[in-house]
């Protein structure tokens, strides 16, 4: 039987039903959250690991460089209108791993695995909606070319499996019958345990060390950097627009939250959340300061009875932290436009600093940081 050819014929789409692939990220738990609190909308979550939180999404296991395994999880699932790839593969060492060959070709593959199996098994399928983000605009290589970055802004030097998969995307999409839309993101920032690019957690941990060292919290990297956020709920709700509007159809769109910030200006409202002091800031690499700083974590855990999780499950690497806050690297602005989705339909904005805070408390509610 050839890829997309259905095994199943004359299935009736009563609701719309959406597979949320990497459900335990960062991008992948916020759409199930959301879509799983709206009414008349079903919500299959595929992961490797069982999930953490409670839901009434579906959840299924699965390894995605494994079509049969794919195959076997989502056995009954005929009727899946929607795809959420939220699914990323990062190599070991994370930064330097970007460029990398198997970091290229083992994103391609979950990519096609899960498509070869949704064509395969659900003729109502729609719509797939593909996360990728300012990579596409070279800023893991520097500078981006262009200030905003736009879609239309020319690709820059590959490796970048971004490339890969979206020709391969647009090539499998001739003929079909479903569509796609591929989003942008700047950092993504939201709640989820093992995230090797986890902003919210990265600030939080680093600020809870800091306060029970008994130290003032310092921005750590470099100064003057001009860059934007998204909000998950925010790219949660674009990409639940983007599924069931003509004008996101076979699109790429950047999203973010509308605003732009620099990290120094928003390590104050930080400590405010945590009640501590903010001291001038202090160039150093978190991937180093903190490498030792997992029983002062535990120590924290136990003082505040906070759930138990490891420094090091909430934040696997600081790694990503010295990139994002740029540390030791010359200041540049790294900011896309939205533009094109404002006008496409989608217009709805947060405030960054307001995030970070409401985000903060929020997980301090949860016990997962102290208050």
């Amino acid at each position: 039987m050839q890829s997309g050819q259905p095994l199943f014929t004359g299935v009736k789409v009563d609701m719309p039903k959406t597979l949320v692939v990497g459900a335990l990220g960062v991008v992948g738990r916020a759409n199930v959250e959301y879509l799983s609190s709206l009414q008349g909308w079903e919500v299959v979550a595929l992961s490797r690991r069982a999930p953490d939180f409670k839901s009434r999404a579906q959840f299924v296991a699965a390894d995605l460089m494994d079509v049969a395994a794919c195959r076997a999880a989502l056995k009954g699932h005929s009727d899946i209108t929607h795809v959420v790839f939220a699914a990323l593969h990062e190599q070991a060492s994370l930064v330097a791993g970007w460029t990398e060959a198997d970091h290229i070709r083992i994103n391609l593959e979950m990519l096609k695995n899960t498509l070869d199996v949704v064509e395969e098994i659900s003729p109502g399928f729609k719509h797939l909606a593909l996360m990728h983000g300012g990579k596409a605009y070279g800023v893991h290589l520097g500078p981006p070319p262009l200030v905003p970055s736009r879609e239309s802004d020319p690709r820059t030097m590959p490796p970048n499996f971004y490339y890969d998969q979206e020709d391969f995307l647009r090539a499998r999409q001739r003929g079909r019958q479903w569509n796609f839309t591929i989003f942008r993101p700047p950092a993504v920032v939201g709640f989820a345990v093992g995230s090797p690019m986890n902003t919210i957690l990265t600030v939080g941990v680093y600020a809870a060390v800091s306060r029970e060292l008994g130290l003032a919290l310092r921005f750590p990297g470099g100064l003057g950097h001009l860059k934007d956020a998204c909000d998950a709920q925010l790219l949660a709700k674009a990409v639940n627009w983007a599924g069931t509007s003509s004008a996101a159809a076979n699109e790429i769109f950047n999203v973010s939250n509308g605003d732009c910030f620099m990290w120094e200006q928003v390590f104050p409202t930080i400590a405010k959340v945590f009640a501590m002091e903010y001291a001038a800031p202090h160039a150093m690499s978190l991937g180093r300061v903190m490498a030792d700083k997992g029983p002062v974590w535990d120590r924290i855990v136990e003082k505040h009875q906070l759930q138990p999780y490891k420094m090091a499950q909430l934040v696997p690497s600081f790694e990503y932290a010295d990139f994002t806050f740029r540390h030791r690297q010359t200041p540049y602005e790294s900011v896309q436009s939205t533009i094109k989705i404002r006008q496409a339909g989608f217009a709805d904005c947060v405030d960054t600093q307001e995030m970070f805070a409401r985000q903060l408390r929020g997980l301090q509610q949860q016990r997962i940081l102290p208050a």
